[in-house]
């Protein structure tokens, strides 16, 4: 080996890093995608029975309650959280993205159920009691068309359940007395009993249009992240460039002055400020852009301020890691911003809907914490509830982790006599240095 040769560590580090993220990469976004629904777990559904009952031949019936009891023990309590609660309850649930559908089972339900059958037996247009489902598309498109899938799934037993037995009841009524002939049920009262329940679908509160079925949250919360992200590495270089630490290639021209006798701690505090002095820009182009586009945005100054917040907060944390861990702390950014934060966003598929140890990612990853305030400035009229509070909290919560790892780190490295390039931020020491 010559004395200016590579070593073989050299060449293989960047096949093994790549090969790493790859796996990383496709276990995160493939395993996501691959199967929602085989995935589901704690899938929150509100099911509401107003049902008041009936008597029937003397005995009082309600059944709501059946319906109730059965729903409960039938859909799977591991993938499904099947709330029953009253109607106030479950509208909150829906106005606050907490619940991704409701069941609502009318008060007048076996009172209809009820004439339903005598009309088998009397002839006489009636009307088949209404079981309504809501969907929620301001909290997921995609869970939504879950809700209505499950709700298809669970209303095909109950129907049939209830359908059979409606006929038992009518066939009971219509026992023949002795020495008569028997009363057949027509075809069309024999179809009417199979299915005596009408199943209506509708969205509580549907989606403006301008919002590409709900997907203009998720890319708001996208670019905001990106920006901050991409803009801790960009005014990470081109600080360092400018300090003399790092060389910067402009096609065939090359540029590299004196390094700077500057601290770690000063110069992360420079990059620290032009951080905060872009993010209220760069979220001022995102609002004007969408107004431009026609998005319908309506808490402008809320959403151009908790965007500065973010994206300040995202490239102050890069910032920091970049200090704290240098080269590396461009791969560590990749994989808590983009790797593990897309799939847990909760942006595109809920996150309820996804394998256990990415929605476990949900409780930290940035992202899902930023796309949780942007979805309720945008769909939930900035209600607290609906994610604004804990979106702003865990923002504010990563800007303070992220101060603390990069004042923490450079004061070390400086109090340590760590130096980079070997130049010494005390001006004595400085011009010593050769």
């Amino acid at each position: 080996m010559t004395k200016n040769s590579v070593p073989l560590r050299g060449w293989i580090a960047p096949i093994f890093v790549i090969t790493l993220l790859a796996a990383l990469l496709g276990t995160m976004y493939l395993g996501y995608t691959s199967d929602p629904e085989k995935n589901l777990h704690d899938f929150p559904i509100a099911l509401v029975n107003q049902d008041d009952g009936d008597i029937l031949d003397g005995k009082p019936l309600n059944i709501g309650d059946q319906i109730t009891d059965a729903l409960t023990k039938q859909i799977p309590a591991d993938k499904i959280d099947l709330r029953v609660v009253g109607i106030s309850e479950a509208q909150r649930d829906l106005a606050d993205g907490k619940v991704y559908g409701e069941i609502v089972i009318p008060s007048d339900f076996t009172k209809r159920l009820s004439i339903l059958a005598a009309a088998s037996v009397v002839p006489g247009d009636v009307e088949r009691p209404v079981i309504t489902v809501h969907t929620n598309p301001r909290a997921s498109t995609y869970a939504a068309s879950i809700v209505q899938r499950i709700s298809d799934r669970a209303m095909v037993q109950v129907n049939s359940t209830v359908g059979a037995q409606l006929t038992d009841q009518v066939k009971a009524k219509l026992a023949p007395a002795p020495g008569t002939a028997p009363t057949q049920l027509s075809g069309a009262a024999r179809l009417q009993l199979a299915k005596p329940i009408d199943v209506v679908v509708s969205p509580f509160r549907p989606l403006p249009e301008g919002t590409g079925q709900g997907l203009s949250a998720f890319f708001y919360t996208l670019i905001l992240l990106f920006v901050g992200f991409s803009g801790a590495m960009i005014i990470h270089a081109m600080v360092d460039n400018v300090l003399g630490y790092v060389p910067a290639e402009y096609g065939p021209w090359y540029r590299h002055i004196a390094p700077v006798a500057i601290s770690r701690w000063r110069t992360l505090l420079v990059k620290w400020a032009m951080a905060a002095v872009t993010a209220p820009i760069a979220s001022g182009v995102f609002l004007c852009v969408a107004k431009l586009l026609d998005m319908p945005i309506e808490h402008a100054l809320p959403l151009f301020l908790y965007g500065a917040l973010a994206i300040a907060a995202v490239a102050v944390t890069g910032l920091s890691v970049l200090a704290a861990f240098g080269t590396a702390g461009l791969l560590i950014n990749m994989i808590v911003f983009v790797v593990l934060g897309l799939p847990s966003s909760s942006g595109s598929i809920p996150i309820e809907a996804t394998p256990r140890c990415i929605a476990f990612l949900a409780n930290f990853e940035p992202m899902h914490q930023i796309y949780l305030a942007v979805r309720s400035l945008l769909f939930f009229d900035g209600h607290l509830a609906a994610g604004l509070a804990t979106g702003l909290w865990m923002t504010l919560f990563g800007l303070a982790a992220g101060i603390a790892l990069g004042a923490i780190a450079t004061h070390t490295y400086d109090l340590r006599g760590l130096y980079r390039l070997g130049v010494s931020h005390k001006p004595a020491e400085a011009g010593l240095v050769e």
